[in-house]
């Protein structure tokens, strides 16, 4: 941050967190496929045929099959990547076998991140950028994650 900017007034108590990502999507079943099947995701509610609604834990994914006048062309698009927290450093790598035995085009293979982090990243079916990771500041595997 380079300039401080005034806050007017007292903020609310904290929020609970950042739980719900919706995303456009150009293939409805393939999304689903990758999302519940792969993913593990349950699904909360399918309104209609369009969209759907699905949780894991309490994080929630919207998504919405995208109308004709949503571009999905990623310099339209200002979302980098979404992320799944994954307990355990050693799953990272099973999940990393796991998507990339299933098809999942994978952009890099697992890595140890300098703060102790453990990731990859893949494709969803739409082409977001989707980040599997131990981190252990939020992963329950970690001892101090829970205290």
């Amino acid at each position: 941050m380079s300039e401080k900017i005034a806050v007017v007034g007292k903020r609310p108590h904290s929020t609970s967190g950042m739980r719900h990502v919706a995303l456009f999507v150009p293939d409805f079943d393939a999304a689903c496929h990758f999302y519940i099947e792969l993913m593990g995701m349950a699904v909360e509610w399918q309104p209609d045929p369009d969209n759907i609604y699905l949780c894991s834990g309490s994080d929630n994914v919207a998504l919405h099959n995208k109308p004709d006048n949503v571009n999905l062309d990623p310099a339209h698009q200002r979302l980098d990547h979404i992320g799944f927290i994954i307990d355990e450093m050693d799953d990272v790598d099973s999940w990393y076998e796991f998507l990339k035995a299933n098809k999942v085009k994978i952009q890099n293979e697992p890595r140890t991140h300098r703060d102790g982090a453990r990731s990859f990243y893949c494709l969803d079916p739409a082409g977001t950028l989707v980040q599997l990771m131990y981190h252990p500041p939020l992963s329950s595997g970690n001892p101090s994650a829970s205290e």
